[in-house]
């Protein structure tokens, strides 16, 4: 991978980089693992580590898979939080014997203000006076995905400190 090289000849000493939930899990629990998506991330992985780059992981950075959000309305489902503890327990369990740190969300403040609150980001929801999407609640959106946002982490977390941490030194 050339661009391992050049952040090794940087003299970078770790990378934090986001695996897309849609890549890994496309349908869900649903559906099955892809397994070409897990092999290119275990790729990338094996590549920093061969050029002594710690990686650092980001589980979820604004995506989710189109059919969560068809099936539950995305971070506003309730739904939602099972999904995301299966997702990152895939993760956990594909590429966790070579990574120790983990984040589970990229910014979830803003995650929930762009998404819900404002409607800049997919899925485009917001109301009046914060913006003019064709649907959305402002006042009341963003407090429900924040709320499914923060148990979906703590399921992850939960998960990963009782079947992974102690075994995996994460």
């Amino acid at each position: 991978m050339d661009d391992v090289e050049l952040v090794r000849d940087l003299g970078v000493n770790s990378y934090r980089f986001s695996i897309s939930w849609a890549r890994i899990v496309p349908r869900g629990r649903l559906g099955e693992v892809n397994s070409a998506g897990i092999a290119f991330y275990s790729r990338l992985i094996d590549a920093l580590l061969q050029k002594d780059i710690q990686p650092f992981v980001t589980l979820n950075h604004f995506d989710m898979p189109h059919e969560l959000e068809t099936r539950y309305g995305g971070w506003l489902g309730a739904g939602i939080r099972e999904e995301f503890e299966y997702y990152t327990d895939v993760c956990f369990k594909a590429f966790g014997d070579r990574v120790r740190f983990w984040t589970t969300f990229n910014e979830p403040n803003l995650l929930v203000k762009f998404q819900f609150m404002l409607g800049k980001h997919p899925p485009n929801r917001c109301s009046p006076p914060f913006g003019h999407c064709n649907r959305g609640d402002s006042r009341r959106e963003p407090y429900v995905a924040a709320h499914n946002v923060l148990l979906s982490h703590a399921a992850a977390v939960r998960n990963y400190r009782t079947n992974y941490q102690v075994t995996r030194d994460g």
